[in-house]
């Protein structure tokens, strides 16, 4: 039995990494795909990301 010990840990990481790689994987894009894009393109580019007021209504450009 204890092979079976030495191999249930590798296992379960296995299995959690795979769950974690495939979460990342879906929540890839959707619909703040643009914003996120334009946040990250601001921050590239040294600019500040567009401000967020409390409603989520975005500023007037």
């Amino acid at each position: 039995m204890d092979y079976v010990s030495a191999l249930v840990p590798p296992t379960v990481m296995a299995i959690a990494f795979t769950f974690l790689i495939r979460t990342l994987i879906r929540s890839q894009g959707g619909a703040n795909k643009a914003k996120e894009d334009a946040a990250v393109d601001a921050a590239l580019s040294g600019g500040q990301p567009p401000a967020r007021r409390p409603g989520g209504a975005e500023r007037p450009a």
